[in-house]
This record gives structure tokens, sequence and C-alpha cells, in this order.
């Protein structure tokens, strides 16, 4: 039997982009947005709690041959007691069928690095990393002169 770290939550996320945006989703009753994913159920491996995961959020299937490790990010979680972190380990995967919010997400968006303040600090951390690897871009992307 292994110990579990009762000050860290470990999740799975998935990292969707679309034109330079990043889903994001919203529960019921919350204002902070989260990176779709969530935790594993005992015994699964993290592509089957993702692809559970991401069906019961939105309603689609992650293409399991296409699921490809991003980045590991911790921060201190949203909501909970000063030194609980989250772990967030981040996936990148294709998927198929039609979006929409189900089980307990209120709201699916596509947001920019802008909208970075609406969204929990772990998040906020993912996507300065997808935007310095120019992944997801500001709003207002004004031309540079040479």
């Amino acid at each position: 039997m292994f110990a579990m770290n009762v000050n860290e939550i470990d999740k799975l996320a998935w990292l969707c982009i679309k034109d330079t945006r990043i889903l994001v989703v919203r529960s019921k009753g919350n204002d902070t947005y989260y990176i779709p994913g969530g935790k594993r159920e005992e015994g699964e491996s993290d592509y089957e709690a993702l692809i559970r995961e991401v069906k019961e959020e939105l309603s689609v299937d992650l293409m399991p041959e296409t699921i490809k490790y991003a980045k590991t990010f911790k921060a201190q979680a949203h909501g909970k007691p000063n030194g609980v972190q989250v772990k967030m380990t981040c996936y990148f995967a294709e998927f198929s069928g039609a979006m929409k919010a189900s089980a307990e997400i209120e709201e699916a968006s596509w947001i920019n690095h802008d909208d970075e303040i609406r969204c929990s600090l772990v998040t906020k951390m993912i996507m300065d990393w997808l935007k310095s690897e120019e992944m997801i871009k500001s709003k207002s992307v004004i031309p540079k002169f040479k």
C-alpha cells in the first residue's frame, strides 16, 4: 500500500487548442475556469482516466492513439487551504464527437491568454507555458516593426 500525500491533489488535464485559443470549463456554481480533466479512479491509467473524465465533462471521445504527454505543473490548489497543491499532468489529444458541457460542467469556452485572470492558478501557469511555446496568443497581437 502506498501513502497518499494529503497536501497534493493529483489531476490529469486535456490541453485542447484551436485557433491559438485553449478550451476551458467551469463547474456549476463556480466562477473559475479550469482545464478539462480530473482525478484517476483506483486502478486507472492516466490515459483511461483522462478519456473517462473528458467524456463525462464534454461528451467527446479522446482518440487514445493521439494522446501525448505535454508537461506537469504544480500550484496552490484553488479554493483549498494554503499549502494544498494541485499537480496537473497535462496531455494533448485529438477527439471525435460533438462537444457539449455535461455532468458537473456548466460552461465550456475557448479563451486566449488575456482571459487567464478568470482561471485557477495552475491553469494560469499552463496558459503562460502555452503562450511561451506560441501555442496560444493574447487577444490583440500587434505586429512588430522591423
